[in-house]
């Protein structure tokens, strides 16, 4: 408080804290840059390098004045019909829109030209109005809340939602990334070239642990999103688990996975089981002979050093998984996260139908892949049209569930066989197919596909490779000793160097 003086009583007269200008005399005002408005406007009507500097960066509602907003409206119409952009096509396309009144006449545009000298800082001044309306969209996006929260019908679940939602639309649709320039791109391929080349195994990307896959892929590659699909008991939790084991115990790489199906616990225990090579039912039972007893406590020291962190949380939404990835990304350096599975996330409020909010959960993953660059590995349900198939009943690309979005942002799709599954006792060459598998890539956007042969432990809930992948000296999990030579694995059909669904065309069946 301040002391102003004495009155005529001779009483001190103090200013109240309530009769701050801003507070009593003028009260609060949105977030705006009337000026500067003014300023990109002008200067996109006088400069037509204007209008490409602008055009990606400001939305008509990025402006705070209404008539401001209807002159940007009538430059954006102008630009995408290909029309020159200057104050007489301004003023004529207004008059078609019916608005040129309502934004101050002809005069008014006028004086907008008038008032710019140059346009070379009209990207940062574009910039400048651009924070001002996500200021003012949070201000919106926070009185909402506000007002439903105190209202007692408000399902607080769904309000959180909501919250999310709304928070994630301003930022995907306001912050951009701006563009590299060849030389930088350049000089960063370069950089992974020789990181490759000074990688004993051969390996470029995160590391699966299965040979067969590992030389196929050169590892998990940075920023991608692989899909891998499968039916209800097929193994596809079992084998991500084998893959987090590899990554995480062999490779010491930290990994982050959430598991809207299976609680925490029940994760551990198939991979204490998978490390311990105990059957899980004695696990689940605790009978042990006492000789298991001293394996399970010597087996289980390498899982519990192990960098990898598992998040149960159920019907997770992508706001709070996007969250959660960029914490652990800070705090742990993750190299690649699994999300189990795809179908039970939640995309949030305004979802839309079931195949709306599915492109978006996938739509969103790979934004997430792309910003922490990272591999994230998320699994699918596949459709019961593989069971109604006949013949072997491999799965296929339009088998994917619920969506064709799943294919389309996928970097790699790839689905888990196994034919005993189905009941199928031999092959089509009249060999056993008990305890065998294989992980069929059916989309490789940077690779060829394959059929890749595994091996899987029912009892263990455990895949690893094939026995003619078995060598001396070779750990268990697949690790590749130093200076291991690949062999040309059998049965591995390269079916295509280049991705068919790039170019329209439909897969060839399997």
């Amino acid at each position: 408080m301040e002391l102003l003086g004495e009155t005529s009583q001779g009483k001190r007269r103090i200013r109240r804290p309530d009769t701050d200008i801003n507070v009593a005399g003028y009260g609060k005002v949105p977030p705006q840059a009337l000026e500067l408005e003014e300023a990109v406007l002008g200067a996109m009507m006088l400069e037509k390098n204007a209008v490409n500097a602008v055009i990606d960066v400001l939305k008509p509602e990025s402006f705070y004045k209404e008539s401001h907003q209807h002159i940007y409206n009538s430059m954006l119409e102008l630009f995408q019909n290909t029309q020159p952009i200057d104050l007489l096509t301004v003023i004529e396309q207004l008059k078609k829109n019916g608005k040129l009144e309502i934004c101050g006449g002809a005069y008014y545009l006028t004086s907008l030209t008038n008032r710019v000298g140059s346009a070379a800082n009209v990207e940062y001044h574009a910039r400048i109005v651009s924070q001002k309306y996500i200021q003012r969209e949070l201000i919106r996006i926070s009185s909402e809340t506000l007002r439903d929260a105190y209202e007692d019908t408000s399902d607080v679940f769904d309000l959180l939602d909501k919250a999310e939602s709304n928070l994630f639309s301003i930022a995907e649709s306001n912050i951009r990334k701006n563009y590299d320039r060849m030389s930088t791109l350049i000089n960063a391929a370069i950089k992974q070239i020789e990181a490759a080349r000074n990688q004993q195994d051969g390996l470029s990307g995160v590391p699966s642990g299965f040979t067969g896959l590992d030389r196929l892929t050169g590892g998990w590659q940075k920023s991608d999103l692989v899909v891998v699909a499968a039916r209800p008991g097929m193994g596809k939790t079992a084998f991500v688990l084998s893959l987090a084991r590899n990554v995480a115990v062999e490779f010491k790489k930290p990994i982050a996975i959430f598991s809207l199906e299976m609680s925490s616990v029940q994760l551990v225990n198939r991979l204490i089981a998978s490390e311990t090579e105990i059957a899980a039912e004695k696990l689940k039972k605790g009978k042990l002979e006492e000789h298991e007893w001293a394996q399970l406590n010597t087996q289980i020291r390498s899982l519990t050093e192990a960098p990898i962190f598992i998040d149960d949380t159920p019907g997770l939404n992508i706001f709070e998984l996007r969250a959660k990835c960029r914490r652990l990304k800070a705090q742990f350096d993750i190299q690649l996260v699994i999300i189990d599975y795809l179908q039970l996330m939640s995309a949030g409020a305004d979802k839309g139908n079931r195949e709306q909010e599915i492109s978006t959960i996938s739509r969103s993953l790979k934004s997430i892949a792309k910003e922490l660059d990272i591999p994230i590995i998320a699994l699918s349900q596949l459709s019961r049209a593989v069971e109604t198939r006949g013949g072997n009943k491999k799965p296929q690309l339009s088998d994917l569930r619920e969506s064709g979005a799943i294919e389309q942002d996928a970097d790699m799709v790839m689905f888990i066989y196994r034919a005993e599954y189905y009941g199928l006792d031999t092959d089509e060459n009249g060999n056993s197919t008990a305890g065998k598998a294989e992980l069929i890539i059916s989309k490789h956007r940077n690779g060829a596909l394959a059929e890749i042969p595994l091996r899987f432990i029912s009892e263990l809930a455990k895949f690893k490779d094939p026995d003619f992948y078995d060598y001396p000296s070779a750990p268990s999990g697949g690790n590749l000793p130093p200076n291991y030579q690949f062999s040309d694995p059998p049965n591995i059909t390269f079916q295509s160097k280049l991705n068919d669904s790039e170019t329209g065309e439909e897969p060839e069946p399997f």
